[in-house]
């Protein structure tokens, strides 16, 4: 079932602009429904999606963004249905004063981002090889 992930794209202290990554991979078939949520409400505006993403394998990803100002104490929560769960994932990210958390995170996501760069070059590199 799908692997999902909840990160922020800048280290930025609270109250500055920020995009919430929920990053969700390895899914199959590729209809998928990813919402955020904040403190419980949903959230409609400021939601960016890559859309779905080919891995070359049958599985899928997709990236959706949720721009916000993330102040101290709330709750963002990016909720996932999928075929292959009965009920819906979901994964909580809060915001708090401490940077010490959101700075692995970071560290994390960029990593990732750049395992999936390099997977997406890999890919195109051998089918281009045929």
């Amino acid at each position: 079932h799908p692997k999902v992930t909840v990160y922020p794209s800048k280290t930025q202290p609270l109250q500055h602009h920020n995009l919430l990554v929920c990053s969700v991979s390895g899914f199959y078939p590729g209809s998928i429904e990813v919402r955020w949520f904040r403190n419980g409400q949903e959230e409609k505006t400021g939601v960016v999606s890559t859309g779905l993403i080919h891995n070359g394998d049958w599985t899928f990803q997709t990236l959706v963004m949720l721009e916000t100002v993330p102040r101290s104490g709330e709750v963002y929560t990016c909720q996932v249905e999928h075929p292959s769960v009965t009920s819906p994932l979901t994964v909580e990210w809060s915001a708090r004063s401490e940077s010490a958390q959101s700075k692995m995170l970071s560290g994390v996501g960029g990593f990732v981002l750049g395992l999936l760069f390099l997977g997406a070059g890999l890919f195109i590199y051998f089918r281009n090889q045929k």
